[in-house]
């Protein structure tokens, strides 16, 4: 009973699953009918996964009936097995619309497909792009055509000007490998953020789903499959090698064409002169036509008259002239007949030769200025018309034994003075070269000068740390007079200044050889200088960490001052302005002038030198001329620059001294390479008219000592005469 109940029981659930299984067929059916035919193939291709899923809930029904029991579990079962089915149809329904979407999102995989594969034009590989650097192509395309690089004709202010006017300057880059321009969209631009900050390129990408297990993590012992391999796989496919075959048939016969080839034999040669319009380019005068081929003579006729041959002198005297030489760049021939004319040997270099009178010509006339060279040198007179300047030497002075560092002329031009090394100071008459008086100081003098106020004879003598004021009692007895009242001058005690200078005077010896006056330096002396007065001096002691670099003494008084609060460099000489209240500092690459009565800074004069050695002022004031240690000798136009006017660079070697003569238009530089060179320069009282400085003479006669040549030179106060001391003890006349 229970086994026909069972039987029973099977067959009904059987005709309940044909006709689920109708029902769904009939659903497929009006659903195919629905979809386009394209997505019904698709649908007809896929496998059939519902089919798999019916079987399995067919035997999911069946497993249940087997171990079905009783009655009352058979009724359960029965609605159970209800409930399947219509699980089974929903299940059925969500799949297929998972495979019609995933049919459509396959139509549209690849519409919008951006692999860098196929936008690659450039095929010369994975080399580097600097291989390319100095050829105008940069790679070759897949037919094996060189692709040009585009023409940049930008520079480095067209690209500023575009960095600055472009709004996309910021999102353009350059491709290396096909040379062109890209400006990044929103999205690459978006993507290269996030690539840059360490994140995924896709916004979408979900970094921390659960991965998928494709495979079974079950380690197996034999493979999948075990099938040995086929013999097709080893033997070239027939069905490759006949459609092969086909398809490079029908490129022979032209029916395929794999890539379309570019006609370039149109546009590449054109008419250089096509567009040119004779009557409208006629009307402007820079035009210039095109060179027209001269028309054929007598001589190039194949039977030209006989005047027109060349005889066998002409045709000797032709052969051995330059090609470029000869009139006519053949030989007139004559023939019986034209027949008999041969083929042109010229014919290709005529041709090459018209084509460069094409080339070559030039497309406008442009108006040239012949100018004669020596017209831009400017004319300067001759020397012998510069006269009177000194040209020959005349005197020498002997009586030092070691090195002349300074040398001072006195006003009168009748007394020179000299300072040496061996710790004398030497009073010499100018026209006999006769040593006077001989002055032991009792170390290296470093300078001498003069009082240049013809009412006093007094000497300024720089040694060590001290300058003495000496009174040498070579004038008449009214000029020594005046000078001993102004040493004595007013003694009253007052409150100076902390300067570091003692006054103090000469006392028994010292008083027989003419010392009168002493004032002590802190630091040791290198120059001295009066001013045009005869009251005051000033001197120099250079040390860069102290602010008592200058001292201005005034001699009536006895009291010293510091101009200075402190020295913007290492000072190296000083001097006065002749006529205004000036002071001039140069220190190691400028020189500056304060006024002193105002006490500030007017001007700063650039030397454009290493290292100043030397200055001096033109008895006019508004020229200065500066030697330095680079061989450079600088004129200075106060009103025209701060910067030299003229550099004269004509010494080999340092230049030591420099000096304007009073009266004359003449200065002179002395230096380390043994000569004195005088220049002629005239200052002009037209402010407009620059200063004629001409070189005029180069005065030799010292000798090199320890690789040192003259070490100071100077003017006499009235004659065209110069002076200068050298390395080799001796002290020389020029006239």
């Amino acid at each position: 009973m229970d086994d026909r109940r069972g039987n029973v029981q099977s067959s009904e659930q059987k005709e309940e699953m044909k006709k689920v299984q109708e029902k769904t067929t009939k659903r497929r059916n009006k659903e195919k009918e629905e979809l386009g035919d394209e997505q019904i193939l698709n649908l007809n291709n896929e496998p059939p996964e519902e089919d798999e899923d019916l079987s399995d809930s067919e035997d999911s029904v069946y497993s249940g009936l087997e171990d079905s029991g009783s009655d009352s579990e058979e009724d359960e079962e029965d609605g159970s097995d209800g409930d399947v089915t219509v699980d089974s149809e929903q299940t059925h329904q969500a799949e297929e619309k998972k495979n019609m979407t995933e049919v459509k999102r396959k139509d549209d995989e690849y519409e919008h497909d951006s692999s860098d594969e196929e936008d690659i034009r450039n095929t010369v590989g994975n080399i580097p792009m600097e291989w390319y650097r100095d050829f105008p192509h940069i790679g070759y395309d897949l037919d094996g055509k060189k692709i040009y690089k585009p023409i940049r004709n930008k520079d480095e202010l067209d690209d500023f000007l575009d960095k600055m006017e472009n709004p996309d300057y910021w999102r353009t880059v350059h491709d290396n490998q096909t040379g062109s321009v890209i400006v990044l969209s929103d999205e690459q631009v978006e993507l290269v953020n996030r690539l840059q900050r360490g994140q995924f390129g896709d916004i979408n990408f979900n970094e921390y789903q659960p991965s998928v297990e494709y495979f079974s993590s079950d380690v197996m012992i034999h493979p999948v499959t075990n099938r040995p391999e086929d013999k097709r796989s080893f033997i070239p496919s027939l069905v490759e090698k006949e459609k092969v075959s086909k398809l490079v048939h029908a490129i022979k016969m032209g029916w395929i064409k794999p890539r379309r080839v570019e006609d370039n034999s149109r546009g590449t040669f054109y008419d250089l002169w096509a567009s040119e319009d004779s009557s409208i380019l006629s009307k402007h005068r820079m035009h210039l036509p095109a060179p027209k081929i001269p028309l054929p003579g007598h001589n190039e006729s194949y039977n030209p008259p006989p005047e027109y041959l060349f005889t066998d002198e002409e045709r000797a005297l032709w052969e051995q002239q330059d090609p470029s030489d000869r009139k006519l760049p053949y030989v007139p021939m004559k023939f019986s007949s034209l027949r008999q004319v041969p083929a042109f040997p010229r014919f290709i270099h005529e041709r090459f030769e018209r084509c460069l009178d094409l080339y070559l010509c030039p497309r406008q006339r442009k108006m040239r200025v012949n100018v004669n060279p020596e017209d831009l040198i400017p004319k300067l007179p001759k020397p012998k018309d510069l006269q009177p300047f000194p040209t020959v030497q005349s005197l020498v002075y002997r009586g030092h034994s070691s090195l002349i560092r300074s040398i001072s002329v006195s006003p009168s031009g009748q007394w020179l003075a000299s300072g040496s090394d061996d710790g004398t100071v030497r009073i010499w008459e100018v026209c006999s070269s006769r040593c006077m008086k001989t002055i032991q100081v009792g170390g290296a003098v470093k300078t001498v000068t003069w009082n240049p106020n013809p009412a006093v004879c007094l000497l300024a003598v720089a040694l060590n740390s001290v300058v003495l004021i000496l009174s040498p009692a070579l004038a008449d007895r009214q000029v020594v007079s005046s000078s001993e009242r102004l040493l004595l001058g007013d003694q009253e005690a007052e409150a100076a200044e902390d300067t570091g200078a003692v006054w103090s005077e000469a006392e028994g010896e010292e008083l027989n050889q003419g010392i009168r006056l002493k004032v002590h330096h802190p630091k040791a002396v290198h120059q001295v200088v009066w001013h045009a007065k005869g009251d005051y001096l000033a001197s120099v002691m250079p040390d860069n960490s102290s602010h008592l670099q200058v001292l201005i003494h005034q001699l009536s008084r006895r009291r010293s001052q510091n101009p200075f609060r402190r020295n913007k460099g290492l000072v190296q000489c000083v001097s006065f302005h002749p006529v205004r209240p000036y002071f001039f500092v140069a220190t190691q690459r400028s020189v500056r002038i304060y006024n002193l009565v105002k006490q500030e800074m007017t001007k700063k004069l650039q030397a454009n030198s290493k290292w100043i050695s030397s200055m001096a002022v033109h008895p006019g004031g508004d020229h200065v001329i500066c030697g330095s240690y680079d061989c450079r000798l600088s004129w200075f136009d106060l009103d025209l620059s701060t910067k030299p006017y003229k550099m004269l660079r004509h010494h080999k070697k340092a230049v030591r001294g420099v000096a304007y003569h009073r009266v004359y238009p003449l200065f002179a530089s002395a230096s380390d390479d043994g000569s004195v060179i005088v220049c002629h320069g005239t200052v002009y009282n037209d402010l407009l008219q620059n200063p004629l400085i001409v070189p005029v003479k180069v005065l030799r006669g010292h000798v090199m000592t320890h690789d040192l040549g003259v070490l100071d030179v100077t003017f006499h106060p009235t004659q065209p005469w110069v002076f200068s001391s050298g390395a080799d003890n001796t002290i020389r006349l020029f006239t």
